[in-house]
């Protein structure tokens, strides 16, 4: 399955950055005392009854097309689990506000949360620029920063960021597993990225070049989401004879790729990042050519997103019965499988959650998500997958082959053939 994965935003402007700076010396100057560190001493944002969390999505801006359905999907989440008696008795409340993808409005939300609603944690802040923006301050504060909505590699630096944790699998581990792929699928044909002009694009293009080899790419192209033009990018690819073309490219970013290309008659196999990888959402931007178009079109996963999958039959039936019906694309299944992520890691923080407790509870190792692959949290390890499976489109439907790769942690990947984790007790996790 594809998903939309949204792990890179916008670049920033030159006033943005200006104002996201200062913004961040006003935090660091203002930074909230850590609490809920003393077992004794309750946690902000938990009571007898509720557990309060936070996050900053693109509900407004340049991607809220392709990723602002993610916090009304774990929203229907926590409803169904609220519903089901919650987590330890304690009910979910989920405050989401619209930063619209811009990191001086992340800060400011981030704060917010943090410092008027007392938030026990943050949860799958969306975009690498913008959370990057408050990493730093959500670290100094000691508040639980979980399940970063991007594949950027910097989430899983637990001596320096202790209290934030990934959740996508990385640019990194996506772009060997695709280019393992293309080797052994389609060996001896010119390979190319389309990167995005930040560490999206800079990380792939590393994992590309980890199995690859260093220079192997016969061009590498890199655009700007501020600017609604590939054509320069793709005629390049197409003047240097590409074959296989990487897409290091967000959702609307892999749909104008394609379709430029369609214009130019240039025809390749494209293979994308899940973070622009979902077909649903895709073929949305394409239309009716979007089965001519996708047709082969290669991604990755790591979440249930199957017709037929005990999980995607649960996700589809709480987006029916708590989501108003809504449209059930890659953004549902990750919205509510990080989620579901959070309810488990707060069932084995215990009866009375603390910030630290919840720290412990994911570092312990026990937790086990949904995915296709095992989760790779650890005392070491801040990183949730370090793998993917591959999905394919035919005939305009998008499924996996088959074929999954976990990196073998020397810069490449390897096979995986275990089982992914089986629904239990109807989605709502136990202590």
């Amino acid at each position: 399955m594809s998903h939309a994965r949204p792990r890179s935003a916008p670049r920033r402007t030159v006033a943005a950055v200006a104002a996201a700076s200062a913004l961040l010396v006003a935090m660091s100057a203002c930074s909230t005392p850590s609490a809920g560190s003393d077992p004794a001493e309750a946690a902000p944002g938990v009571t007898d009854d509720t557990v309060t969390i936070g996050t900053h999505q693109p509900l407004t801006g340049p991607a809220a097309a392709g990723y602002s359905s993610i916090s009304a999907a774990t929203t229907a989440y926590f409803a169904y689990l609220n519903e089901n008696g919650g987590v330890n008795g304690r009910e979910i409340e989920y405050l989401v506000k619209d930063d619209g993808y811009n990191p001086a409005n992340t800060q400011t939300v981030v704060r917010e949360l943090v410092q008027d609603d007392e938030v026990f944690a943050i949860l799958n802040g969306l975009g690498t620029p913008t959370h990057t923006s408050v990493l730093d301050y959500l670290n100094q504060n000691e508040v639980p920063d979980l399940f970063v909505a991007s594949g950027s590699t910097s989430w899983n630096q637990p001596e320096e960021y202790p209290w934030t944790f990934g959740f996508n699998a990385d640019y990194v581990t996506e772009a060997e597993a695709l280019a393992q792929y293309a080797d052994d699928e389609f060996a001896g044909k010119s390979v190319c990225v389309l990167g995005q002009d930040d560490d999206f694009g800079d990380e792939f293009i590393e994992g590309l070049e980890n199995v690859l080899g260093e220079g192997s790419l016969a061009s590498v192209q890199r655009y700007s989401v501020s600017n609604q033009d590939v054509v320069a990018q793709i005629g390049a690819m197409q003047a240097a004879g590409c074959e296989v073309n990487m897409l290091a490219t967000v959702n609307g970013f892999t749909a104008l790729a394609i379709g430029t290309a369609a214009k130019l008659g240039y025809q390749a196999q494209w293979m994308s990042s899940s973070s622009g990888g979902d077909y649903v959402t895709l073929a949305g931007f394409l239309g009716d050519a979007a089965t001519l178009l996708l047709e082969g079109f290669v991604t990755t996963n790591y979440l249930p997103y199957a017709p037929g999958n005990e999980w995607d039959d649960l996700f589809r039936q709480i987006n029916d019965e708590y989501n108003d019906g809504a449209p059930f694309d890659g953004n549902t299944v990750f919205g509510m499988s990080v989620g579901y992520l959070f309810a488990e890691a707060l069932a084995k923080a215990g009866d009375e959650p603390t910030r630290q407790g919840i720290v412990d509870a994911i570092q312990s190792g026990d937790l086990v998500g949904n995915g296709l692959v095992p989760l790779s949290f650890g005392a070491d390890s801040h990183a949730a997958y370090k793998g993917v499976s591959i999905t394919t489109v035919a005939d305009g439907v998008q499924d996996f082959i088959g074929v999954t790769y976990v990196s073998d942690g020397s810069g490449g990947v390897e096979p995986y053939d275990g089982d992914a984790v089986p629904l239990e007790n109807d989605g709502v996790p136990t202590s």
